[in-house]
């Protein structure tokens, strides 16, 4: 993708350099801000804290935020709310009707849409920030606590959490790419450095640089199947009949629908990954202080353990097929807008038949979607669990990294292509203008 790219035509593209700016200009604002701590926190127990906390809090979450949840900065929260508050509003407009109905009224509804999105993200931030605090001080990690830490932690991890999804927003409209996906793109790969540098460290201590070599070699192999695997697609083959506008008569064309192997892309991993962290995180937070049921839950669900995996992998593939057939790709929908266009597949009459034979190209699809899901998530756990690696690369990373910058590159290469057509046009008018004016005008 990046060998087709046009760079003498990225010099020339002003727009794109413009957007390119704002983007970075945001995503710095954005790094800055982990930085910035809660007030009140005492920094060096917090540390101690995060550095015993690595497999609950230190994992996922910290991915997610950039090293903000870490450190305890504004940022702390991290991008997540937002991201669970759009995922239940799609899982919500997909089976509940009014809802529905909202989908099908256009840009208003999607404002509305959008409008409930924001709502939801301040309810869900304003409980997990809460709910920090107040772990936060069970944790004695707070040097004045009581009623005003709770009220300035909360209202500081809200409105980091609000100003993140504005910084989203922006960069969406007014940048280059998701904003939202870069936010959490660039939050792991500010953490790539210090987790391989702390690699190398253990590789120096231990001599061991063959196992070093295998991991590295590994990671390129992982992100080159993503890539692949990303890429592939279901062609079904789509015919459109004879049609006659007017007393023109227009022939039949032929196109393709392309499915994904992995229609849901990063949501299942992502969902899977949080779920069976939180065992962890809760018994992280409530200070150590787990009960008896907490206990035995962990020493069979903790990371690496065969149940865990187990687990790990039916929720991988249970969010795979849920977010593929109610949000990701519904084929009731599908074979409507089929049918309305006059589309159909050879052999398969349109409508109901259509979509029943969508169910069942898409289930069998799943069935490799969601094993490749699995492997990629499972694979850097069992690697940790067994040979003991610190180097945090998850296969939930690993997808993100990918598809996030799949993404960006076909949108420069969108913007590219439309500033050479816009070249083009332009000295097409030219060339009119100037051969105008040698004419002389003609008269009938």
């Amino acid at each position: 993708m990046a060998a087709n790219t046009s760079w003498a035509a990225f010099g020339q593209a002003k727009e794109l350099r413009q957007r390119i700016l704002f983007t970075l200009g945001l995503l710095i604002v954005y790094r800055l801000g982990t930085y910035i701590p809660v007030p009140g926190i005492d920094t060096d127990a917090l540390r101690t804290f995060m550095d015993d906390a690595a497999s609950g809090i230190g994992g996922i979450l910290s991915m997610f935020t950039g090293g903000a949840l870490s450190r305890m900065g504004i940022f702390a929260l991290g991008i997540m709310p937002y991201i669970s508050a759009s995922i239940i509003v799609q899982l919500l407009g997909a089976m509940w009707e009014p809802l529905k109905n909202l989908k099908k009224e256009g840009e208003n509804g999607r404002k509305k849409l959008n409008q409930y999105t924001r709502y939801g993200t301040v309810v869900l931030a304003t409980f997990q920030a809460y709910g920090m605090a107040a772990s936060l001080e069970a944790g004695d990690l707070v040097t004045d606590p009581g009623l005003f830490f709770k009220i300035a932690c909360v209202i500081t991890l809200v409105g980091g959490t609000m100003f993140l999804m504005w910084i989203g927003e922006q960069i969406t409209a007014r940048g280059l790419g998701n904003g939202i996906s870069l936010i959490i793109f660039v939050g792991i790969i500010a953490e790539v450095p210090a987790a391989l540098a702390g690699f190398l460290a253990q590789g120096q201590e231990t001599n061991n640089w063959g196992l070093i070599l295998g991991v590295f070699a590994m990671i390129i192999a992982i992100l080159a199947f993503v890539v692949f695997m990303e890429r592939s697609l279901r062609k079904i083959h789509i015919q459109y009949p004879r049609r006659q506008v007017g007393m023109k008569v227009y022939d039949g064309g032929s196109s393709h629908l392309p499915i994904k192997v992995n229609p849901a892309g990063v949501i299942p991993a992502i969902f899977a990954s949080a779920l069976l962290l939180l065992p962890t995180t809760l018994s992280t937070f409530s200070g150590g202080d787990a009960g008896p049921i907490m206990s035995t839950i962990l020493a069979y669900f903790g990371p690496g353990q065969p149940l865990y995996l187990l687990f790990f992998t039916a929720m991988i593939v249970f969010f795979t097929y849920f977010y593929t057939r109610e949000v990701a790709f519904k084929t009731d929908e599908v074979a409507d807008n089929l049918k309305n266009q006059n589309g159909f597949v050879p052999g398969i009459r349109p409508g109901k038949r259509t979509q029943e034979y969508l169910d069942y190209v898409v289930t069998r699809l799943l069935v490799l979607g969601s094993g490749y899901l699995a492997l990629v998530c499972l694979l850097p756990e069992i690697l940790r669990s067994q040979l003991s690696i610190p180097f945090y690369f998850g296969g939930t990373s690993v997808l993100i990294i990918v598809s996030v910058g799949m993404d960006t590159i076909q949108q420069i290469q969108s913007h590219l292509l439309a500033h050479q057509y816009e070249g083009l046009i332009e000295k097409s008018q030219l060339r009119g203008k100037r051969s105008g004016k040698k004419r002389s005008p003609s008269r009938r």
